[in-house]
């Protein structure tokens, strides 16, 4: 599964809320910015109705006359965009003077009503005041409509939405600021956790004491658990490698002393031939129990070890001499080149072990009278396309430092060949025998060589020798 970022993952939801809150009340401030704007036009309407009302009265006739005051319509043409109408009716709708056609609203008498509407192709807002003038002998009722252009009311209200979303934009991106920050020092904990754990060293399995906050403490109480399973896991492996290679060592050395006073004392004959049977079983079953025991101390190695520079050239030369003793008796010539030192990030003990392992397949394989050379080079070196690469390292095409063993044996078939380049070494094992006509036993070399390997972020290769036969085996380290 691809990781996600838990800061971004926290930012985009909260900035997200914030965005939606902060809409609502962009729509709330919107309809509060027409309320205002209306509230604000509507008083303006009925001061300049009040100031028109206020010059009707009433002529010599009886009849009513009006002297429209400038100053009532000034305060109605705020902006220029405005267009302001007016008209003043008698009693019995009788018009005085304005604009005829303006529409005049119901309204209750001494009240005065609002509408919304169209003149003249312009949205307007009116208001229709309903008053009386007294003539002494009677009261003569009259109404005054005042209407404006809602271009104003509609400005006022942007105006103040347009404000209102400006800081709201800015506060947003002060909430954002404020979470980016406070997301950061939130998830401080979980980096200062992370680096604990990265500084330890592979085998270092003590619980986890760094600094968290109450959230993260199931998380660390659930690492501290488990690194305390995987020791003592690791503790119970060691433990039975120990017990396993006593008690399993020590009745195959009785078998095989029983085996020599038999040899000994028997006579020849069938007796000497099942002896000899047996011991060649018995030399067997050690040395794959062998093998079986670096596995499982291989595996428990896998996340203990602790890799540092290792003079190769100087191991290479331990386990050669270690080993001729053996190949004299399969009449092998074992031999060793290489340079003066090359140095590579690895385990001592277990660089032994790999060695160990693929020139004991080769002396055990190769047949008599054959030459095995265990060969260490510095030179850069361009990896075939059938190398098996280890679990974590990438394929690459140099390597400063290259082991190889080879033997002119008789080698190993193509589909022998391909198996063993196709060999990794998660594969399952125990890995069949690939030299032609062999008993068992070289798959689990090939499984010790290959797990060693990718223990130390190198690559295991397969091809056969240079002369044309045999097998070349070719660990390369990593630059």
């Amino acid at each position: 599964m691809k990781p996600y970022s838990l800061r971004r993952r926290l930012l985009l939801w909260l900035l997200l809320a914030t965005a939606l809150l902060g809409l609502a009340a962009l729509l709330d401030t919107w309809r509060e910015a027409l309320r205002t704007a209306q509230s604000v036009s509507d008083r303006v309407l009925v001061g300049s109705a009040l100031a028109i009302a206020e010059r009707v009265t009433v002529d010599q006739s009886g009849g009513l006359e009006v002297d429209i005051p400038f100053s009532s319509l000034e305060m109605l043409a705020s902006t220029a965009q405005d267009k302001v109408f007016y008209r003043v009716d008698g009693p019995v709708g009788s018009f005085l003077t304005g604009y005829p056609d303006l529409a005049v609203a119901p309204a209750p008498q001494g009240g005065i009503a609002f509408t919304d509407g169209t003149y003249r192709s312009v949205g307007i807002r009116s208001a229709t005041l309903l008053r009386e003038v007294s003539t002494g002998a009677r009261s003569i009722a009259f109404s005054v409509t005042v209407a404006e252009s809602t271009r104003a009311r509609a400005a006022l209200a942007r105006a103040i939405l347009v404000r209102s979303a400006l800081r709201l934009g800015l506060l947003i991106l002060g909430v954002a600021v404020i979470v980016w920050v406070a997301v950061t020092v939130a998830l401080r904990p979980l980096e200062r956790l992370g680096e604990a754990i990265a500084e330890r060293s592979p085998g270092d399995l003590r619980p986890v004491t760094a600094d968290t906050p109450e959230e993260v403490e199931a998380l660390v109480n659930a690492i501290n658990s488990f690194m305390a399973r995987l020791g003592t896991a690791l503790d119970g492996l060691r433990n039975f490698t120990g017990n396993a290679s006593h008690q399993l060592r020590t009745p195959l050395a009785v078998v095989r002393t029983q085996l020599a006073l038999v040899d000994r004392n028997a006579a020849p004959g069938p007796v000497t031939d099942a002896s000899a049977k047996a011991r060649t079983a018995l030399e067997r079953a050690e040395r794959v129990l062998a093998q079986l025991l670096v596995l499982a101390r291989v595996d428990a190695s896998s996340g203990a070890a602790v890799l540092a520079p290792v003079d190769v050239v100087a191991v290479a030369k331990g386990v050669t001499a270690e080993l001729v003793p053996t190949a004299l008796q399969y009449d092998i010539d074992l031999g060793f080149e290489g340079t003066a030192t090359a140095i590579a990030t690895a385990d001592k003990v277990l660089l032994a072990e790999l060695l160990n392992n693929l020139v004991t397949n080769a002396i055990t394989y190769a047949g008599r009278g054959a030459i095995v050379t265990v060969r260490v080079t510095t030179a850069p070196h361009t990896a075939a396309p059938h190398t098996t690469a280890s679990h974590t390292a990438a394929p690459h095409t140099t390597a400063p430092v290259t082991i190889e063993v080879e033997d002119n044996g008789p080698g190993l078939s193509p589909a022998q060949l391909d198996h063993a380049r196709q060999t990794r070494a998660d594969a399952p094992r125990p890995l069949p025998s690939l030299h032609k006509g062999t008993a068992t036993g070289m798959g689990l070399g090939l499984a010790i060589a290959a797990e060693i390997s990718a223990l130390f972020g190198a690559t295991i290769s397969f091809d056969q020798g240079r002369s044309g036969s045999g097998l070349l085996v070719r660990i390369s380290f990593p630059p």
